[in-house]
């Protein structure tokens, strides 16, 4: 049996809990009784995806039905794949110990574009052709993605039959009752991915034709099988009604985020035109407080949770944050629980939401103010300004906090180098700042951390056209920022530039690119994300044995005619807001958040209601 030959090595690993299942709160089923078994493979280590709340959501989801079984893959630690390949154990399911490539459909998430090579990866442990076109014409080992990179399927495209494209509540499981059927009517794999067209929000690349322009732009993308020529990504309407688990797996072993998370509320009102998330999850949708509340207190009696967080791109955007946190509050302090708060603006902090906040958590707090300047956080329509930030940090100093982080970015359009001198200069008005306070936390120093991120431009935002800085400018950008401080109050840190090059190009990149991730696995990448196992001269080796010019899709303009290589999937947000939006960060000109003026960005008229 496998589980046999799998506890054999148990001993012989880091963590052999990660790889055992048996967990508390996980599911199983009898095999004989069930009709369509789906994979979720999470492309990283068990201790990361464990902390992925949409895994949780769709396991929970999918398990509900009787006859479907969903259970968990991770990509194993290279200790544990070494003893696979050694021993031929294929990757395998925790829930049945079953082999992958015995499920109807593998699913992968693709929350992070670096993650890439660990999709192939896993697909040849599993022992699955890696290529679609490879598979066999038998309706079975259907390999679909999901997630936030797959509002840019492109650099996937050979390797996916089909992609889902936004919320994946619904739309899964009309997916799998679709196999359901035209699996008992002897379908053959080409007739169900062409019905699976027809849905909406799937995506099926096959279907799709690439040309080319002399110049390496695009100059097509053409349609076949009766697939749809453009392709809209699915959402939840009622976040009151939809579904949210009672019950998480609960780990043996500790994980990133081990804790229960809660969702607030999807999509953000503000509109930075860095964000990606801020687009892609549009429109804004929240749930009321006693819906939060009651699913807070199912998760924690359900799994022994002693501590909570809220989920959300900005969770003080809530529209009834104080009722919220106060109903939450009555619960939480009186069994003892903790409660985290994540995702916290500078123009909305109060005093009132810092006392609350208080009662939970006494750790520092986090801010992002993304811009050294005025005009720079203008340019990326952060709309905060120093003034805020300066009052926020106050609130903190004289609240008892003697710690700040602060979000900075690096390499964002427009910038220049005073615009990075400026976030030394702010991180240092900081510092003073608390040292200005006369009722400040005694027999303490300050401290402010500053954590510089390069910026990466994504598709479906404003700077969607923007190319990215050259390694050579980030460098001179991130010396400059660290000779320009001048206190030992003050620490900063930044990201390797190698990495961020990798993720522009991936995250921009159109069907060209399989070829390179292929070629970049087959020499070893895998686990890019991991500064220790990120090899990025492999990865310039095969964009060079593959003819491919890394910097046309990193360090060039793309124009606003031009055909985007995911112009044919439609997020509801349209493109000519995004021109627009483009056109005036140029000139350094903001535009309100929604809740102040519609921006119209199209959503509303996409999904037939008023976002507010």
């Amino acid at each position: 049996m496998l589980r046999d030959r799998i506890e054999k090595y148990l001993l012989q690993i880091q963590k052999p809990s990660r790889y055992i299942g048996g967990e508390v709160g996980s599911i199983i089923k009898d095999k004989l009784k069930v009709d369509v078994r789906f994979a979720f493979c999470f492309p990283d280590t068990y201790d990361i995806g464990m902390s992925h709340i949409g895994m949780k959501i769709l396991y929970s989801l999918t398990n509900k039905r009787e006859n479907y079984w969903c259970e968990r893959v991770f990509a194993p630690g290279e200790d544990f794949e070494a003893i696979m390949r050694e021993h031929d154990i294929p990757l395998y399911a925790l829930e049945s110990l079953d082999p992958v490539r015995d499920f109807d459909f593998i699913g992968f998430t693709m929350q992070y574009e670096l993650s890439y090579t660990n999709v192939l990866n896993m697909l040849d442990l599993a022992g699955i052709p890696i290529f679609a076109k490879d598979r066999t014409q038998e309706l079975t080992q259907i390999v679909v993605a999901g997630g936030p990179c797959v509002c840019n399927p492109e650099p996937l495209a050979d390797f996916f039959d089909l992609f889902i494209l936004g919320e994946g509540e619904e739309v899964n499981l009309e997916l799998m009752d679709l196999y359901h059927e035209m699996k008992k009517q002897g379908a053959s794999r080409v007739e169900f991915l062409r019905a699976a067209a027809k849905i909406e929000g799937i995506y099926v690349p096959s279907f799709y034709h690439f040309s080319y322009k002399p110049d390496g732009t695009i100059e097509s993308v053409t349609s076949a099988d009766g697939a749809p020529e453009t392709v809209r990504k699915r959402i939840i309407k009622d976040m009151d009604k939809v579904y949210y688990p009672e019950n998480f797996v609960v780990p043996f072993t500790e994980i990133v985020q081990d804790r229960a998370s809660v969702e607030v509320l999807r999509g953000c009102i503000r509109g930075c035109r860095f964000c990606q998330a801020g687009f892609i999850y549009r429109p804004f949708r929240e749930k009321t407080p006693d819906t939060v509340c009651a699913e807070t207190k199912a998760l924690c009696e359900n799994t022994g949770y002693d501590e909570v967080s809220l989920a959300s791109l900005s969770t003080s955007d809530h529209s009834r944050i104080d009722e919220m946190l106060t109903k939450l509050l009555d619960y939480t302090e009186g069994e003892r629980i903790s409660l985290s708060l994540p995702s916290l603006r500078v123009d909305n902090f109060s005093e009132s939401l810092l006392n609350k906040i208080k009662k939970v958590r006494k750790t520092g707090l986090t801010f992002a103010a993304e811009g050294g300047t005025q005009r720079l956080r203008d340019v990326i329509n952060k709309n905060v300004t120093e003034e805020e930030i300066m009052r926020t940090c106050r609130i903190a100093f004289e609240g008892g906090y003697s710690s700040v982080k602060l979000y900075f970015m690096m390499g964002l359009p427009t910038e220049t180098d005073e615009d990075i001198v400026g976030i030394a200069e702010l991180a240092q008005r900081v510092v003073d700042l608390f040292y200005s306070i006369e009722d400040r936390p005694k027999g303490r120093g300050v401290q402010v951390s500053v954590s510089c991120a390069t910026f990466v431009p994504k598709p479906f935002t404003p700077f969607e056209f923007e190319p990215q800085d050259t390694r050579e400018v980030i460098e001179h950008k991130q010396k400059l920022l660290l000779d320009s401080v001048h206190s030992k109050k003050i620490k900063v840190s930044y990201h390797d530039p190698n990495v961020s090059i990798l993720e522009v190009i991936l995250a921009k990149g159109d069907r060209r690119l399989g070829k390179v991730i292929y070629t970049a696995w087959k020499k070893g990448c895998k686990f890019d994300s991991w500064s220790e196992h990120y090899k990025f001269d492999k990865w310039v080796e095969a964009f060079g044995e593959c003819g491919v010019d890394m910097s046309f899709y990193a360090n060039r303009r793309f124009e606003y005619d031009e055909i985007l290589p995911w112009d044919h999937l439609d997020y509801l947000v349209s493109k000519e807001f995004f021109i627009r939006e483009n056109k005036t960060a140029h000139q350094s000109k903001t535009t309100p958040n929604c809740r102040e003026r519609c921006s119209g960005c199209g959503v509303n008229r996409k999904v037939g209601r008023e976002c507010f």
